[in-house]
Parts: C-alpha cells; structure tokens; sequence
C-alpha cells in the first residue's frame, strides 16, 4: 500500500504538553522527521494539550490522582483524532498504554543521572545537617531520607525556572532535575552536580523519549520505524517489565536502569518504602533478547523479598 507523506496542506500532528521541555522534545522529535524524510517544518503540527499536572501545581501528584497524570489528556486526543502521534518523557508513561495506542518508538538516550541543583551547595554528601530539600519526586524523596534520614524534604514541584526561583526564594537549599532534561534545553550548567547510579539509582526510562501511536496508524508506524533507536527501546524493555512486574507509577518510589554490556543487558533496581525506612536493591543480567522477561523477573524478585505489606501505604 503506497503511503503519501505529510505535507503543508495535510500536516502530521505532534501532541505534547507545553512546558519549555516538553516541547524542546517535541522539536527535536519534528526535526528528526523531518531529516528523515526530507520534508519542510510545516509539514508538521505541534499540537499543545495540557494535562491535569500541568492544570494543578499546589498539591503533590500523588493526591492528584494515580497513572496518566501526564498523559491521560493527549491520549485521549490521539485516540479521538485530534493529533496523530505524541511525544513524551518515557518516565512518565503507565506501562500499559489505552487499548488502540501502542509506543514502540524511542529516540536515543539522553544522560539517565540526575542532577543537583543548588546556589550554595555542591552535592548530597556536603548538605549540612537538617538541611531542606525541595523535590515533587517520591522516589528522590524516599532515596534521599534512606541514605540521609536527618534532611528535611518539602515538596517542589513546577518547572526548572519555577524550581530555580524556589531557590533563590530560599524555600530549599537543593533540589534535583533530570541531567537529559537540563541538557535538551541547553541548561546543563545549572546542574553542580550529576548524581552517579551508584549514589542515587535514576527513576526508570529516565532520559529517554518515547513516541506514542495509534496502533492501526499506518502511516505514523512507517514513519517512526525511521526514528527507533534499538538499543534504547532494549533498555526499555527490561526497564518498563521492571516496572510493570512491580504495578509501579507516580506513586511507587522505584528506581531502575538498564545498561548494555556487550550482548547483555544490566539491570540494576530498588524499591522503597516513601519514608526511607527500607531500601530493597537487586541487579541481573541476560542477553538482550531477554531484556523484558529480566526486568519482570527481576521485579518479582525485589516484590518477594519485600514482603507483604510493603506497599500498603499506597
């Protein structure tokens, strides 16, 4: 079946939500297309959709509500015809995508770490004693109280301006963002320090972006096969089976990276308790093919060591 390209009368659509990130993502995503298929800028549509967690700053996500809370409103509109692909932070995804939308597209791999950021203090060791934090993440909260149970951390949310601003307001002396976020929006000096896996274990997909379709999309499916990147999508899928072998979401603080070694894949991941209180760490390794049953194996295994009752509180 012939296929006919987007073009300026009839252009392909790219939903994304509006912060500065968001659509620098979006961009690059265009940009990719575009060398792709060697097709001019209007030949594409970025799309703006605003999301009840771009809608609702004042409260913490996990009273929001559960999974979707970045995504709920653009899949709807992909579903409902109103845009043709969207482009997100993979983090951010359920691991179930709605029934008629698949993401099997992701673009190569920015920095996983994740930064400090602070006006007067170098990295989490040389945080005084009692210092405050700022973060809207509970798997950096939880990290941060396991390893230095005498901070305290108050909630952060917004974007990096509005986080930079919170700190010379002195509402926190530190808070953290995303290394690849920060360098996508060429910001990569604002970080004092990238956090290695070692000391703080990334939130899983962290700094890679994944490209959602509708799954009878013929025309979006051949094009974004141009943009795949093979070994991201590997790390994905030992990644996000970690995740969904754990019913994992905003509300679960999981950590978890996915590394190539050769023809293997390490995974290294933890679950914890939201006040620190417990850390539950496992790593496996196995060929790339079996990237997805690791991570789901994996992720029953640190489920099984946790116990019952660990994740009651959610």
């Amino acid at each position: 079946m012939a296929i006919t390209l987007p073009s300026p009368a009839s252009p392909l659509k790219i939903g994304t939500r509006g912060s500065p990130l968001a659509l620098a993502q979006a961009h690059e995503t265009r940009a990719r297309l575009m060398a792709a298929f060697d097709l001019p800028e209007d030949a594409f549509e970025i799309v703006v959709i605003q999301t009840i967690a771009d809608r609702v700053l004042d409260r913490a996500l996990k009273e929001i509500g559960g999974k979707g809370l970045f995504t709920k409103e653009i899949e709807e509109a992909m579903l409902e015809g109103r845009i043709d692909i969207a482009v997100h932070s993979t983090k951010d995804m359920g691991v179930e995508q709605p029934a008629g939308l698949v993401l099997d597209t992701f673009l190569p791999r920015e920095d996983f770490r994740d930064a400090f950021i602070s006006h007067s203090v170098g990295a989490i060791p040389d945080l005084a004693q009692g210092a405050v934090v700022g973060t809207s993440s509970l798997r950096r909260k939880a990290q941060l109280l396991n390893r230095r149970p005498d901070l305290q951390v108050v909630e952060f949310r917004g974007n990096v301006q509005t986080r930079l601003k919170k700190l010379e307001d002195g509402v926190a002396v530190a808070s953290f963002l995303a290394m690849a976020g920060l360098n996508r929006l060429g910001m990569s000096h604002v970080a004092r320090s990238a956090i290695e896996p070692e000391e703080m274990l990334p939130a899983v997909a962290q700094g890679a972006i994944g490209i959602e379709r509708r799954k009878d999309d013929a025309l979006s499916a051949h094009m974004l096969e141009a943009l795949h990147h093979a070994p991201t999508g590997q790390q994905m899928a030992a990644e996000r089976f970690f995740l969904a072998a754990l019913d994992g979401s905003c509300e679960t603080p999981i950590a978890g990276l996915a590394q190539h070694e050769g023809g293997t894949i390490w995974l290294r991941g933890e679950i914890l308790r939201p006040d620190g209180s417990e850390s539950i760490k496992g790593e496996a390794r196995a060929p790339i093919e079996d990237a997805s049953e690791m991570g789901w194996k994996l992720g029953k295994d640190l489920l099984a060591q946790a116990g019952e009752g660990f994740f009651d509180w959610k």
